[in-house]
């Protein structure tokens, strides 16, 4: 059972077809030094043995809760993901909490790692999204994947409940896990990740749309957020060399970002909000700059 001591946390999981990877993620859980009280999981209508593999826990676990939705069998990111998630959190929006979760089903993390990651919020009451660095299989390798400072994996998503509050929630769209650092920011709050909290994601990013419909949904995401457009040109260029696959990948986050622009599509921020997304990537692009003249000093 959950240590009423302690602080309140809760967990929401959409989840699809995780068969492979959810008996990880309900171990980790299982081993964390702080409870949470209660989980609730969404199967937002997985075909493969995702839910009898939930079952068997949930027998065991009065905690622990799995909601069925009825779905089609294709996997659409964000707005599915989203409103599955909404859904858990019906359940236990009149619940007492402090911070809410939302916990991806294909993921494995150590014994404190919400333990860690509650204890920064209690450090700095500004914060307001928080989340570990994650890592991915390269080979026999595990890799971490690089994200800006402000940005916390949306796969590992720890909100306090005040914050999560003031931003009316998650937008129910793709590109939800940058909208809601924005929302919070300009509401006053914090965001960011902790490169001494560890997580691990046993699914590559992308792996479930496939690469192609993942660079297009990348520049969709862009544009709906108001970033800049010296940004995406750099975006684009470093996503042409080094994206995968090569050149291509590069040109399908072109072609996301131009359809958009082209129907003249409405985005999902304020000019409020627009002006401070882009600040924040003008600030990368000089600090990036600064750090590769520094380089060539050396």
């Amino acid at each position: 059972m959950p240590n009423d001591n302690k602080t309140k946390y809760i967990l929401i999981s959409p989840v699809k077809d995780e068969e492979k990877y959810i008996a990880n993620t309900i171990e980790s859980v299982l081993s964390q030094s702080i409870l949470p009280e209660k989980w609730i999981i969404v199967d937002d209508g997985s075909s493969d043995k995702t839910k009898d593999i939930i079952n068997k826990y949930c027998g065991e676990l009065n905690w622990v809760k799995l909601i069925c939705l009825k779905r089609d069998r294709n996997r659409i990111p964000g707005p599915a993901v989203i409103n599955a998630f909404n859904v858990g959190y019906d359940e236990v929006k009149n619940e007492p909490f402090e911070y809410i979760v939302k916990l991806d089903g294909d993921l494995k993390f150590g014994n404190n790692y919400f333990e860690d990651i509650i204890n920064k919020f209690k450090e700095n009451m500004s914060l307001g999204i928080a989340s570990g660095v994650y890592h991915e299989a390269n080979g026999k390798e595990w890799v971490r994947i690089p994200m800006p400072d402000y940005h916390a994996a949306g796969a590992s998503k720890v909100i306090k409940r005040k914050c999560f509050e003031d931003i009316g929630g998650f937008e129910l769209s793709r590109g939800w896990d940058t909208l809601d650092e924005i929302k919070a920011m300009i509401h006053g709050w914090e965001t960011r990740h902790f490169s001494d909290i560890h997580f691990y994601h046993l699914k590559k990013e992308g792996s479930g749309i496939g690469n192609l419909r993942t660079n297009i949904m990348h520049g969709e995401i862009y544009y709906l957020t108001g970033g800049s457009k010296l940004f995406f040109i750099l975006k684009f260029m470093h996503r042409l060399l080094y994206g995968d696959p090569f050149v291509i990948a590069g040109l399908f986050m072109l072609f996301g970002y131009i359809k958009f622009v082209l129907i003249n599509k409405d985005r999902l921020v304020s000019k409020e909000e627009m002006e401070l997304y882009r600040n924040m990537l003008n600030r990368r692009i000089i600090s990036n700059s600064l750090s590769i003249n520094v380089m060539r000093r050396r």
